[in-house]
């Protein structure tokens, strides 16, 4: 049984964690939490700074740390596309609430992200986008409890879908 009735949301950079998660707690009445905003706070620098200095698998560390330790109620929490790489942070997240997987292709997400670094995106060296999303969408699969196919939808038929499944 849950402990916590907050929404997670995951999935691959570009997807419209973010956005999705701000239209969804303004509906639902819940608090928003942003782990990498959180990040970036506790660590006094850009997610950028952390990875240039600690390295992908320092910041993905940092990351971990800081998710699993996220105590809150009634809140949408967006996470970083690379969360799913913390294992003791998706099983806190699954805890305390619902993870839902926002999936879409990988040629929509060729065409919404521009450049991956200004985005904080944790890109091991000579790593593609498509080695990325081959490497964690079994992740998001395996953690989700509920999954969200976005193809072909707008931000408020996304929100709409999600709504129904979370009655």
């Amino acid at each position: 049984m849950k402990k916590g009735n907050n929404i997670v949301l995951i999935g691959m950079p570009g997807v419209g964690k973010s956005t999705i998660g701000v239209i969804l707690a303004k509906v639902k009445g819940y608090n928003f939490v942003d782990p990498d905003l959180l990040i970036q706070e506790k660590e006094g620098r850009l997610l950028q700074e952390i990875i240039a200095s600690e390295g992908i698998d320092g910041f993905i560390k940092i990351e971990e740390e800081v998710n699993a330790s996220i105590d809150c109620q009634k809140t949408v929490i967006a996470t970083g596309g690379s969360v799913v790489y913390g294992e003791k942070a998706m099983e806190h997240l699954r805890e305390i609430g619902t993870v839902v997987y926002l999936k879409l292709s990988l040629d929509v997400l060729k065409n919404r992200l521009g450049d991956l670094e200004v985005r904080g995106v944790v890109l091991k060296e000579g790593q593609t986008l498509t080695d990325l999303y081959n490497e964690r969408v079994p992740l998001y699969e395996k953690y989700a409890d509920v999954t969200i196919d976005e193809e072909g939808q707008c931000v408020e038929q996304t929100v709409k879908s999600l709504l129904e499944i979370l009655k």
